[in-house]
């Protein structure tokens, strides 16, 4: 497995994959890597392109309350398990590398961006666009894997790459749950003992939400009783919303393409999740 540094080394590398395998896949990762970035990376290889994930914290993506320093990194044990995935190619740039003192250019997203984590998070997908518009340019991969667990993203950045007509495919890779529902995250190792064992209630309540608007009624009473058994149980709703899969506006009832969306507050930590609903 490459390992790639600089913009040179990243250059030299990718021109000798490309020469070897044809095609190229991407996988970014903030690293803190678990089963859900193994899938991705598994993914990605069963294309039979050569795979390159990149490890980059993006700072850009953190606001004002979100603490960057917290952020879990392990780059040892991320490299074991890229290794042990069949990944061809890491891409660990430094900070000054993707945000260059003079840079003058960030990429701001309308339409599926504006609420929901866009609203909860302001600033948050300008990061998310712009780290993953330079990694697509730096990289040039045919195809980049992203899991659907982050659905709201998945979707921002496919509008991203519509509109500013990218010559790339995006690929959802479903999410990787734990045996109890809860949906993997880097920060779930931040969950105490106690937090763990109520967690595993969002999917739950997601789950019974979704069967309970499948008969296609209303969606307005379902989702109150659903946001109350969370507040309930001490996970604090920031938001419960069944909305269209593409777009993210919020829907009235269940049609082909919605999805369920939430995130919670559990103690100092967010869990977001979706379902198809």
């Amino acid at each position: 497995m490459l390992i790639a540094r600089t913009l040179a080394d990243l250059r030299a590398s990718v021109s000798s994959l490309r020469a070897s395998h044809g095609s190229l896949a991407l996988v970014p990762t903030m690293g803190a890597l678990h089963d859900g970035h193994r899938a991705l990376v598994r993914a990605a290889g069963a294309s039979g392109a050569a795979v390159v994930t990149s490890i980059f914290v993006n700072p850009l993506q953190f606001g004002a309350s979100d603490d960057l320093a917290r952020y879990p990194r392990d780059e040892a044990k991320d490299l074991a398990i890229l290794e042990a995935s069949g990944c061809a190619l890491v891409w660990m740039p430094e900070a000054a590398t993707m945000y260059p003192p003079d840079g003058a250019t960030t990429i701001s997203v309308n339409g599926p961006a504006e609420n929901w984590e866009g609203a909860m998070r302001p600033g948050h997908f300008r990061g998310v666009a712009t780290v993953c518009a330079k990694l697509f340019g730096q990289v040039r991969p045919d195809r980049a894997y992203f899991g659907e667990k982050d659905w709201q993203q998945l979707q921002v950045v496919r509008r991203m790459v519509d509109d500013l007509q990218l010559p790339l495919s995006i690929v959802a890779v479903e999410t990787v749950r734990e045996p109890n529902g809860l949906a993997m995250s880097s920060r779930n190792r931040f969950l105490t003992e106690g937090e763990r064992v109520r967690a595993p209630l969002l999917h739950t309540v997601m789950t019974e939400t979704a069967r309970t608007l499948a008969d296609g009624r209303d969606a307005d009473a379902p989702l109150e009783t659903a946001r109350r058994k969370l507040n309930g149980a001490g996970l604090a709703v920031d938001y419960l919303a069944l909305v269209n899969g593409v777009t993210l506006v919020e829907v009235p009832k269940t049609a082909a393409g919605t999805r369920l969306i939430a995130a919670v507050r559990l103690g100092s930590i967010r869990l977001i999740d979706n379902i198809a609903a």
